[in-house]
């Protein structure tokens, strides 16, 4: 498939804009994953790519073929992309192979290759000997998989999902997306993948596209959104983030800053953006704060504080403690026997600071 490229669309619904002059550009055999809350813009641009709506402006392209304008746009079924939807949208009328085969047969494909097209969809999604069963005979894992076995099964150059695991059971969606990321592995397909759910972005995608209120936030591999957010909005909607502000006093010669803050000053190294002369903000995610059995005397970004809760997960312990009447997070396999009411010391490792756009 042509590279696909989004060129400054945007649709508005009456009052609302749903998609702000937005621009992107999706590589031949990429998973992105389109993220963000409800009512962002993602489902909106999924649909504007699948044919199914008109932007208000701008322009949607494969490689030099303009498929989409507000002119005009190249009906669904001639866009050679496939598309899965929340609801499955399966026939429950129909069989398992007659749900499957539907596409082939709108595309008037022999019986004889119809068939073994099919055969081969089922087992690609594990569902051999399962063709002559009803929907209502399946459970919804086994639906889901119908759904993706009739998408790929035209042989699309791309495939369109929105929310496809959002009516599945916590520990079957785990499994459906293991299962979508292997299958991507294997057969190389483009995946555009619309969801709300961090962590489904961060398993099925090469790249993230943040969105919020019709607009790119922020896009880059799952480890750029988590280690190095750049505003407030992804560092708090990817993961949980402890996000101060303060006033820049000093700046050094190794790209780091020191910004007087409600805890005291901090040493923030991992300068992304131009805060110079500037009232700053900065964010730590819990996991990378760090706790000592000593109190602190004094050195960079330690600070004495005092456990104010505890919750055991297993692997990690998840901690609220308290200084200057903030509360900040706190995750770490550290030593168990700290109790609520304890003083302990903690620590803001410069490096791990990340600086952040207002």
């Amino acid at each position: 498939m042509p590279d696909l490229f989004i060129d400054n669309v945007t649709k508005e619904f009456e009052e609302t804009v749903a998609l702000n002059n937005f621009s992107l550009k999706i590589k031949n055999g990429e998973a992105v994953v389109l993220l963000g809350p409800s009512g962002c813009g993602k489902t909106t641009l999924l649909k504007t790519i699948a044919g199914f709506l008109k932007p208000d402006q701008g322009q949607i392209r494969l490689g030099d073929k303009i498929v989409s304008d507000n002119h005009e746009i190249l009906p669904p079924d001639k866009r050679e992309m496939s598309m899965v939807f929340q609801s499955y949208a399966i026939w429950p009328h129909k069989t398992v192979f007659q749900n499957v085969a539907y596409g082939l047969e709108v595309r008037k494909v022999p019986k004889s290759e119809l068939s073994e097209r099919v055969h081969n969809a089922l087992s690609m999604v594990q569902l051999d000997g399962l063709e002559h069963r009803y929907s209502t005979e399946l459970s919804g894992g086994q639906q889901q998989r119908v759904a993706l076995a009739r998408a790929f099964v035209v042989d699309p150059s791309l495939l369109l999902l929105d929310e496809p695991l959002s009516n599945l059971d916590a520990n079957l969606r785990v499994e459906m997306r293991e299962e979508l990321s292997d299958l991507h592995n294997r057969i190389g397909i483009t995946f555009i993948y619309v969801t709300h759910d961090q962590e489904e972005a961060m398993v099925l995608g090469d790249r993230i596209v943040l969105m919020d209120h019709g607009l790119k936030v922020q896009e880059g591999t799952p480890e750029d959104l988590y280690e190095r957010p750049i505003n407030t909005f992804a560092a708090s909607f990817i993961g949980t983030s402890n996000i101060f502000s303060g006033d820049v006093i000093e700046e050094s010669t190794d790209n780091s800053v020191v910004m007087k803050t409600d805890l005291g000053p901090i040493t923030v190294q991992q300068q992304l953006v131009n805060i110079k002369g500037k009232e700053g903000t900065f964010c730590i995610r819990p996991e990378w704060v760090k706790f000592h059995n000593n109190i602190s005397t004094g050195a960079v970004n330690s600070f004495n504080v005092k456990v104010l809760k505890k919750q055991y997960y297993g692997k990690y312990s998840r901690y609220t403690v308290g200084i200057n009447d903030k509360e900040i997070s706190v995750e770490t396999t550290f030593d168990s026997a700290v109790s609520i009411g304890d003083e302990i010391s903690m620590e803001f490792p410069p490096q791990y600071c990340v600086c952040l756009r207002q």
